[in-house]
């Protein structure tokens, strides 16, 4: 059994290949074989088990996550993952469940992009200056010719730092406001927060939006407008109906209907026709699967 730090994680597995990785799985299978996350209230915060078991093997992720942490300089979110043979179930690694969620997150984000953004979309907004900002920013640029980056962050020190990255990798970037999704062609809404993070009304036509934060039904990034204009694609309807305020929200408040999701993500990658102009507006609403993890963790085991 090998163990999979986070450096050797980023060496096996860049982001495109990631994005590769996923792509393949939801187009051949499509997300099966575990349920929806467990979850666990702690004195500190929450545990969450996500098993999940397929062609690619059996795995879990332990996830904890605390909200004080980034108070005392310490991540969010801690995890470990555990990837187990398909058919002996001996276990073949155990990885640094933190970094694979950063990674598969914004690579999940990366497909969605892929196959729903503008070809020519090239000016990024992100909120939030955490891990997932930065796994985004990766996956933003390994998938557009992005030009431009505005960083929306409660902390200032902590969003000029992620736009100081962007600088050196060779992209115009500084930090700015909400408002800033009026002239955004790519908006990744990336934070911890359970309201709104700005207004849909000011998104600018042909925006597309990612939205990874919110991952309970009574919390959202995203408010009713910007998903009432948008033409919305999620992992699986089962899972967002549970688990996505962003679109449980608008739909107990009668503002859209069920049928506003108008694909899941393995529709999308086997060619379900969603954005049908240059004007529309879209958003992919993730919430994190178990089945992605796996499929991710196979593709790092292989890469070794």
């Amino acid at each position: 059994m090998e163990l999979i730090d986070a450096d050797e994680l980023g060496r096996r597995l860049p982001m495109r290949a990631a994005i590769d990785a996923l792509e393949d799985a939801f187009r051949a299978t499509g997300p099966a074989g575990g349920p929806l996350r467990t979850r666990l209230g702690t004195p500190a915060g929450q545990l969450l088990l996500m098993p999940a078991a397929g062609g690619a093997g059996v795995g879990v992720k332990l996830v904890t996550l605390t909200d004080a942490n980034p108070e005392r300089g310490l991540p969010f979110v801690n995890a470990v993952y555990v990837l187990f043979d398909v058919s002996t179930q001996v276990p073949l690694a155990v990885i640094d469940g933190a970094a694979l969620t950063a990674l598969r997150t914004a690579a999940v984000s990366g497909l969605a992009t892929r196959h729903l953004a503008r070809e020519d979309a090239s000016r990024l907004v992100l909120f939030g200056a955490g891990v997932q900002a930065r796994s985004h920013l990766d996956a933003m640029l390994a998938e557009r010719a992005v030009t431009s980056v505005v960083v929306v962050s409660r902390t200032a020190e902590r969003a000029e730092s992620l736009a100081a990255e962007a600088r050196a990798r060779g992209v115009r970037a500084s930090v700015g406001s909400p408002g800033a999704v009026a002239e955004a062609d790519l908006v990744c809404c990336c934070t911890t927060a359970g309201q709104p993070l700005f207004d849909g009304a000011a998104l600018a036509p042909g925006a597309h939006v990612n939205a990874v934060g919110a991952y309970e039904a009574d919390r959202r990034e995203l408010d009713t407008e910007t998903v009432r204009r948008s033409r919305v694609v999620v992992e699986t309807r089962e899972v967002a109906m549970a688990e996505a305020g962003d679109v449980a929200i608008p739909i107990g408040e009668g503002a859209i209907g069920a049928g506003h999701l108008v694909a899941d993500l393995a529709e999308l990658v086997r060619g379900a026709r969603v954005r049908r102009s240059p004007e529309e507006i879209t958003v992919f609403k993730s919430v994190g699967m178990a089945f992605e993890d796996l499929a991710v963790a196979r593709a790092a085991a292989d890469a070794g």
